[in-house]
C-alpha cells in the first residue's frame, strides 16, 4: 500500500477510476475496452501506439480522457516537414528592455504537457520521430546544455493509419518496443454506429465532469507498483515471453511464423499493465484474466512475423492466441 495515502483515500481514488471510463462514454460510443487500455497505460506510466482507420474518434477519445482527468492536452499533426524543434521547442532571441541586453530564452514546445497526441507519427521523418521517442524515454528535454523536465504525469499517444502507407516512415521494431501498449481500434458495432449517428447529427452536447486530477493519477501510478503479483504468475509471464522466441519455443506457430520474439521489456510491460488492470478492477492482486486482458496490446508490436506468416495471412493475434493455448497456466485459484 502507498504510505502517503490512507485507506479511505485509496478506496475513493480507485472507485473514481471506473467513473473515468463512464465519463468518457458520454462522448465516445462503445470502445470501452480501448478506453480501459488507455487508462491502464497511463496508470502503468507508459506510452501508447494507437492504430485505426480514419474516423474512429481516436483524437476525440484522447481529448475527452484528458478533460476527465483534468490534464493538459496538446495535439501535434505529424507531417513530412515537421522538425524536432516543432515538438520539443527552441531558443529565441529576446531583449531586456531595462538594460538593452539580448539573450536566448528556451520556448517550450507542445511536448511540455501531460497528454500529447502525436497524430500519424509515421508521416514524419526519423529525426523528428527520434526527438519524440527520446522525450518519451527520458521524460525531459536537453537543449543548449540544459535539462528541461517534462510535466508529471506525462503520456504520449501516437496514432497510425493502417490503410495508407505511401510516403510514410514506419517506426523500426526497436522503436516500437518503447511503447508500452499497441492498441487497435476497430469499427463500431451496428448498434453503436446507430448511436453515433444519433449523437453527432443532433443537438447532443454532454457536460463532462472532472473525475480525477493530475495529482490523483500520480498517486495511483505509485499505487500500481504496490499491487501484489504471485511467484506463479511471474513465472507464467516469463514463460509466455520466452515462448515468443522461435529458437527456444515449443509453440508451433511461433516456430513456424516468427522471425524475432519479445525481449525482457515485454515481461515488464505485461506485469505492470496487469497490475494496472487489477487496480482498475478494484483489486490489489493480479489474476490470470488481468494477464489475458492486456496480453495482445502488450505483445503485438514486440513479435516480428516471418515472410511466410504474411504470405499465409497469419496475424500476430493468431500467434498470440496459439501462444496462450500451449503455455500451461498456473493453478485455477489465481483466476480471481
Amino acid at each position: 500500500m502507498n504510505d502517503s495515502m490512507n485507506t479511505q483515500d485509496i478506496k475513493e481514488r480507485i472507485n473514481q477510476l471506473d467513473k473515468v471510463v463512464d465519463e468518457v462514454g458520454k462522448v465516445i460510443v462503445g470502445q470501452r475496452t480501448v478506453v480501459e487500455e488507455l487508462l491502464i497505460s497511463i496508470l502503468a506510466g507508459g506510452h501508447c501506439l494507437l492504430e485505426g482507420v480514419p474516423g474512429l474518434a481516436k483524437t476525440l477519445m484522447v481529448n475527452t480522457l484528458a478533460k476527465t482527468l483534468d490534464l493538459g492536452f496538446h495535439r501535434v499533426q505529424f507531417t513530412p516537414d515537421l522538425m524536432p524543434s516543432d515538438i520539443i521547442g527552441t531558443e529565441i532571441l529576446e531583449e531586456d528592455h531595462a538594460t538593452g541586453k539580448r539573450f536566448f530564452k528556451f520556448r517550450k514546445g507542445p511536448v511540455f504537457t501531460n497528454i500529447l497526441l502525436a497524430d500519424e507519427i509515421n508521416r514524419t521523418p526519423p529525426k523528428t520521430q527520434a526527438a519524440l521517442l527520446e522525450a518519451m524515454q527520458e521524460r525531459s528535454i536537453s537543449y543548449g546544455g540544459e535539462q528541461h523536465k517534462l510535466p508529471k504525469p506525462f503520456f504520449v499517444l501516437a496514432t497510425q493509419n493502417p490503410v495508407e502507407q505511401s510516403g510514410t516512415y514506419p517506426l523500426p521494431e526497436a522503436q516500437l518496443d518503447r511503447f508500452l501498449m499497441f492498441i487497435q481500434v476497430g469499427y463500431p458495432t451496428e448498434q453503436d454506429e446507430i448511436e453515433i449517428l444519433n449523437r453527432t447529427t443532433g443537438s447532443y452536447n454532454p457536460d463532462l465532469s472532472t473525475v480525477l486530477t493530475g495529482d490523483d493519477m500520480i498517486a495511483l501510478q505509485d499505487l500500481v507498483r504496490s499491487v501484489e503479483v504471485s511467484e506463479d504468475i511471474l513465472k507464467y509471464v516469463a514463460q509466455i515471453v520466452r515462448a515468443t522466441r522461435p529458437d527456444e519455443s515449443q509453440v508451433p506457430m511461433v516456430r513456424d511464423y516468427v522471425r524475432w520474439g519479445s525481449g525482457p521489456r515485454a515481461g515488464q510491460a505485461l506485469v505492470m499493465c496487469a497490475k494496472a488492470k487489477a487496480l482498475l478492477s478494484g483489486r490489489f492482486a493480479v489474476t490470470l484474466p488481468d494477464i489475458r486482458f492486456v496480453a495482445k496490446a502488450v505483445l503485438r508490436h514486440r513479435i516480428l512475423r516471418s515472410f511466410m506468416a504474411e504470405a499465409e495471412e497469419i496475424s500476430i493475434e493468431d500467434i498470440i492466441d496459439d501462444l496462450f493455448k500451449h503455455v500451461p497456466e498456473p493453478k485455477s485459484q489465481l483466476e480471481g
